[in-house]
């Protein structure tokens, strides 16, 4: 399963491109150092979700790269961006756990303490968008392996949590200086930046996350059809 969601995201970002061929079953055994099993139950699985196409000895095409049903017209802002030929790509810049300093929004939301876990994206090989991602403490024990480029909320569904709804909320904010490093800017420029919260079916919140967006690489697109 989490190889399947591997290969999923990896094709939601455009690393596998529409109309182009997924690596050959050998090269993805040695990537992830499993079986010839596995990695065909996991393809198997995405061709059944409509990802894929196999074809006798002319490999395995990437036939969509969207995750909504074809009938719907609403599109993701990485689906817009892959959908206009660039590529997304995630880097694991750290995940620990940590106690959430007190008059913090991590504190009021998820208590004392919780993980903590830090990602950059990447648009066409250049730092992008910075996210710190936090999380409530009994997740700290969980396998964190893959999430470098697994998706966050496999991640949690993974873990035995349903998620119910988010909201979003926006501003524009100097950036820190550990962000600003990250992204190649000076400490203090001026960003983008999106707080997301995310809730279960309890209405409690299991992620609450703060990322600084370089819109000077690419604007926020937020499609609207109607």
């Amino acid at each position: 399963m989490q190889i399947k969601n591997i290969l999923k995201d990896r094709i939601l970002h455009g690393q596998y491109p529409l109309d182009t061929n997924i690596p050959p079953e050998p090269r993805l055994e040695e990537e992830f150092g499993v079986s010839k099993i596995t990695i065909r139950g996991a393809i198997k699985e995405l061709v059944q979700e409509g990802y894929l196409e196999p074809s006798s000895g002319r490999g395995t095409r990437v036939i969509r790269n969207t995750r909504a049903a074809k009938r719907s017209t609403w599109k993701s802002f990485t689906e817009l961006l892959v959908e206009e030929g660039h590529a997304m790509q995630k880097k694991l810049l750290g995940a620990e756990a940590v106690r959430y300093a007190p008059d913090t929004e991590p504190h009021r939301l998820l208590g004392d303490e919780g993980l903590r876990v830090e990602r950059l994206y990447l648009l066409d090989g250049a730092p992008y968008i910075h996210y710190a991602h936090y999380l409530p403490a009994r997740l700290e024990k969980a396998d964190l392996t893959g999430l470098a480029e697994q998706s966050l909320y496999g991640f949690l569904e993974e873990s035995g949590i349903v998620l119910a709804r988010f909201r979003d909320a926006f501003a524009v904010s100097a950036v820190p200086a550990g962000v600003a490093e990250q992204l190649n800017l000076a400490a203090g420029t001026p960003l983008l930046k999106r707080l997301r919260y995310a809730y279960d079916e309890a209405g409690g919140v299991v992620e609450y996350s703060e990322g600084y967006y370089n819109t000077a690489l690419q604007h926020y697109v937020v499609n609207y059809d109607g």
